[in-house]
C-alpha cells in the first residue's frame, strides 16, 4: 500500500530557500569557475531567484503558514520566468533583428550610466542572444525550469497551511 507523504508550509518554504540558494550558487560557479559572463537578462533572473528565495526565508523566520509569503514568491518567480523568456525570444531573433551589444552591466554602472544599465538588464542586449548550455539545454531554460520548480512549491506551501 502507498504511503501519503505530507509536507507541511515550513517543509515547502525550506525546499524553496535550498532551491534557490542552490541555482544562485551553481550562477555563481559558471560565472567563476567556468567563465561564463552573465548578460543582462541573466543578472534580472538571479535577482529574481533571490527575491524569491528571500520571501520564502522571511516567511520561514515569521510565519510560513502565512499565505503572503508564498504569493510573493510565486510573483517573484513570475517576474524571473519573464525574464528567462524575454532572453529566450531574443535568442530566437534572426541575426540581423536582434539588439546590439552594450557594455557590461558593471562599467555602465561605474560610469554613472544608470539609465542604460537598467535599460539594458531590463529589455536585454546583443549579449543575451549568445546560448550557452549546460548538459546540452539552454541556461534560459534551465532557469525558467527553476521558476517553475519554486512556483510549485510556492503553491504547496501556500495549500499546506499547517
Amino acid at each position: 500500500m502507498m504511503q501519503r507523504f505530507n509536507l507541511t508550509s515550513a517543509d515547502c518554504a525550506l525546499a524553496i530557500v535550498l532551491l534557490g540558494g542552490g541555482i544562485l550558487f551553481g550562477a555563481e560557479v559558471l560565472e567563476h569557475g567556468a567563465g561564463m559572463d552573465p548578460c543582462p537578462l541573466c543578472l534580472m533572473q538571479r535577482l529574481w531567484f533571490y527575491v524569491a528565495a528571500l520571501a520564502a526565508y522571511v516567511g520561514l523566520l515569521h510565519n510560513p503558514r502565512w499565505g503572503i509569503y508564498p504569493l510573493l514568491t510565486i510573483i517573484a518567480s513570475l517576474a524571473g520566468g519573464g525574464f528567462a523568456l524575454r532572453q529566450l525570444w531574443l535568442q530566437s531573433l534572426p541575426a540581423g533583428e536582434a539588439p546590439g551589444c552594450a557594455a557590461p552591466v558593471s562599467q555602465l554602472l561605474e560610469n554613472g550610466m544608470y539609465g542604460e544599465a537598467w535599460a539594458s538588464m531590463f529589455f536585454g542586449t546583443g549579449n543575451c542572444i549568445e546560448v550557452d548550455a549546460v548538459l546540452g539545454v539552454n541556461l534560459a531554460i534551465w532557469a525558467l525550469l527553476g521558476f517553475t520548480a519554486t512556483i510549485a512549491l510556492a503553491v504547496m506551501q501556500w495549500r499546506a497551511q499547517s
